[in-house]
């Protein structure tokens, strides 16, 4: 399984997430597609999305914790690594 969250994406890369994903919300995008299918979609948008798109990507793998975060760009929240586990903080509360 994949979320994609964006601030802001091009029309032309939300018409593709739209073929593999569903869009519940403007900008938020939910697939269960598989791992390789996946990684191939995260690099996909990493290479072709411009860093005001302010992606988060959440996805499920087979390992502890069970999902990886990807972040790109200047978007409202950062990735942070606790104890080996990674973790979403709003940049506006640092606490």
């Amino acid at each position: 399984m994949v979320v994609v969250m964006a601030n802001n994406l091009p029309p032309a890369i939300r018409g593709r997430l739209k073929l593999w994903f569903v869009e519940p919300r403007a900008n938020v995008f939910v697939s269960g597609i598989r791992d390789n299918v996946a990684q191939k979609v995260i690099d996909y948008l990493h290479s072709h999305c411009p860093p005001e798109s302010g992606l988060l990507i959440f996805q499920k793998i087979p390992e502890a914790p069970g999902y990886r975060i990807y972040g790109r760009g200047d978007h409202k929240r950062e990735i942070v690594l606790l104890s080996g586990l990674q973790l979403v903080r709003d940049k506006d509360n640092p606490a």
